[in-house]
Parts: C-alpha cells; structure tokens; sequence
C-alpha cells in the first residue's frame, strides 16, 4: 500500500472534524489564548473627543502668529476634567496629555515651546499648524467597527483591544477536549523506579503542552498495558470523559505488542487511514470512534510530537474555528547551513539549530543525527527542516523550509 502523503493525510483529519466546538462566554480577564466564536465590534469610538497628545496649550492656530505670541491663559483641562468653554480669539487653555481638546481649539502648542508669564498669560514661541498633537476622535477605531474576526487567538494586544471596546467578557470557543493514553508494558510515570526493561513516559507530558498552546485542554488518562483488556479498560476511562480527540500514544505498529488498531476496531474504530510518507511519523493512525476524532501517534517521542504538530494542533486549531487550520503549521524560508543527501519517498522533518542574521534569511543547521528517540536534540532545536521526497542532493547555502518549533512549543 502506497504511504499517503503528508498534506493529503492533514485534509483527511481536517474533514473529518464536525465543525468547531460550541462557544461560551468569558470574562475578559480569562480571555488569554482563547479563540473569538464571533467577530467583535467596537461599543464605543476611540478616542470618543478629540485629545491632546502631549502637555501644553490648547489654542486657536490662526492666534499664534506671528511669533512670539501672547495669548490669556482661561483654564485647565486634565484627563477626566475637561474645560467645557470656548476659546475666544487670544485666549488659551492649559492642557496635558490625554486631556479633551476645548471645542473651539484646534491645535496643541507643547509646554516647551512656551513660556508662562507671570500675569496669567503664556508667551508662544512656537506657531503650531491646525492639528498639531492633536489626536482626533476615531482616531483608533469607530464605534460599530469589526476589529477582530473570529477564530483569533487572543493575545495580550488583544484583550487590551477588547477592553478599550468596552468588552466586559467576549464569546469564546470552548476548549477542545483532548484525551491522552500512553500504551506499552514498559513504561512507567516520572518520578517512579523504571524495572530493568523500562523507560520513564514522557510523550504524555509533550503532547499536554502542545495542545495547550493550541488552546486545547489535555486530560491525562494514565498508561494502558499491552492487553486487549486494559487497552479497553482506558479507552472506557478516556471516553467517559467526553473528549473531542482521543489520542494514543505507542501501539499504532505492526508489531505483536501493537494493540491499538485492533482494539479500537473491536469498539467501532472508523480507520480513516495508517501510515504516511513523512519521517519521522510513519505509523500515523486516523479514524472516527463514535463522536471523537482519533490520531494514533507513534510511541517514539520525537514522531510523537512531529505528528501532533501536523495534526493534532492544525485539528484543535479547526475545532477552535481557525480559519487558517487547513494550511497547517506556518513554513519559513531559511538558507541551509549543511549538505544533504537526496531523499526518499518520504517527507523529512529534521530537528535542526537557527543563526539568526541581520538583513539575510537565516541559516538553519540541522543536527547531525535525527534518530527519532533522541530528545535531546528536539530540546536544543529551534526549527523542523523541512526536506520534500525525492529532493535530490541539497549543498549548504541552498534556500529550505523550516517550522519554527516556537510558534507551537
């Protein structure tokens, strides 16, 4: 059977998503990382009065020249505490940053280009044009206007939009469900004594990150053992908790320890596909069990977290209403810091260091070796260099692509 490429693989996942979860409301302040259910329109204009951006005078322009000038000093306006009355000819007002603009000023005269008398006049020194310092009303946003389009991650700026909005709390996807089972008698919990053939799990604690990032909520559903009935055992567990994914992590080989396909199938497992031509990965599991969507990851740690890159997280990010889900992770043009062999049929993904340069792409330096246990070398990497199958012999210097790891870690 011929291995399904890797784009191919993510449009089958995506459509077998039934639509983005519901929403919910949230108070702003919960709002971080959260995805917008709906676009959201200002409830008021910003500025809502003309203000003036710097401390000085408030004048008329026309009574400013020539210069020096001397103008009556009639009041003070402050931020909150605005002057209501009107500026005749050769009067003016003090004001400071932030404050409303009296209604017959047009422009701003900055405390050092002025000298105060002892009078209660103010010598201009300097001839301000109509509009100078003067931020008009609107000048950010008007009422009624969309200014974040649904399915946006909210992000700091975000939520500082919201708030000037006059958001209180905003419509939110709910998070996407995501149930985790590692499978494998050899494996044991961080912090337990491995026995002589076993290995401390860490893919669970991985794969709990990078949904979270993608604004899912992770629920650990513990470590099912290398029999049809604890395999079922877990599974029961996971689905009692209502997830929108199920995913496993191990068992999704050919080898007579690999339970998951058979198990699952046994309960109604709906195998969308198995095996793709992507390295490393290649034993990439899909279906439908009931409601959830299914991704059998492979148990190798550094497959297990390329494949919930390229999948899980483009999926949570489909649940959450992400218009941009389909494209996948965002690839980047990068120079290629070492040769390459030419590859097989199979698309690369190779943990690899980036040399950032001022005014060049930079350079990306893939590790010498890419064995798909060894973590280390995904901890130090910045980016997956991305190597197409068949691509011929590739010399340092070259143009690549690359993800960069800090978009989804």
């Amino acid at each position: 059977m011929a291995l399904l490429p890797v784009a191919d693989a993510l449009a089958q996942v995506l459509a077998s998503i039934d639509g983005p979860v519901p929403e919910e409301t949230v108070p702003l302040a919960a709002c971080h990382g959260r995805s917008l259910a709906r676009a959201l329109a200002a409830k008021r204009t910003q500025p809502p009065f003309a203000v003036s951006a710097m401390d000085g005078y408030a004048v008329r322009a026309a009574d400013c020249t020539p210069v020096p000038a001397t103008l009556t000093v009639i009041g003070e306006s402050a931020a909150g505490r605005g002057f209501h009355g009107d500026i005749a000819p050769g009067e003016s007002v003090r004001i400071f940053t932030g404050a409303p603009l009296p209604a017959s000023a047009d422009a701003i005269v900055i405390q050092e280009d002025t000298q105060a008398l002892d009078d209660g006049r103010v010598e201009i020194r300097e001839a301000p044009p109509a509009g100078h310092y003067v931020r008009p009303a609107g000048l950010d946003f008007a009422q009624g206007a969309i200014l974040l389009e649904a399915g946006r991650a909210l992000d700091a700026g975000d939520i500082a939009l919201a708030a000037a909005m006059n958001h209180a709390s905003l419509p939110v996807r709910r998070r996407p469900r995501v149930a985790i089972i590692a499978t494998g008698d050899e494996l044991v919990l961080p912090g337990e004594e491995p026995g002589p053939d076993q290995i401390v799990a860490s893919n669970i604690y991985a794969l709990a990150a990078i949904i979270t990032r993608a604004g899912g909520e992770a629920i650990d559903c513990g470590i099912a053992r290398d029999t049809h009935a604890d395999v079922l055992r877990v599974v029961d567990a996971a689905r009692a908790a209502k997830p929108d994914i199920l995913i496993t992590l191990g068992g999704a080989s050919v080898g007579a320890h690999d339970l998951v396909q058979e198990t699952l199938s046994g309960i109604g497992l709906e195998l969308g596909f198995w095996r793709i031509a992507m390295r490393p990965g290649k034993p990439l599991m899909h279906g439908k069990l009931g409601g959830m969507l299914f991704l059998g990851l492979p148990g190798n740690p550094v497959s297990a977290m390329v494949c919930a890159i390229l999948f899980l997280a483009p999926a949570i990010r489909a649940l959450l209403g992400d218009p941009q889900a389909p494209q996948g992770p965002i690839r980047h043009p990068a120079i290629l810091g070492a040769d390459l062999k030419a590859n097989d049929k199979r698309e690369d993904y190779m943990r690899a260091k980036l040399t950032l340069r001022p005014g060049a792409l930079p350079l990306a330096q893939p590790f010498d070796r890419q064995d798909s246990s060894m973590l280390g070398h995904l901890a130090r990497a910045d980016a997956l260099l991305i190597r197409a199958p068949f691509a011929p012999e590739a010399k340092a210097g070259e143009l690549a692509e690359y993800l960069r790891l800090a978009d989804i870690f």
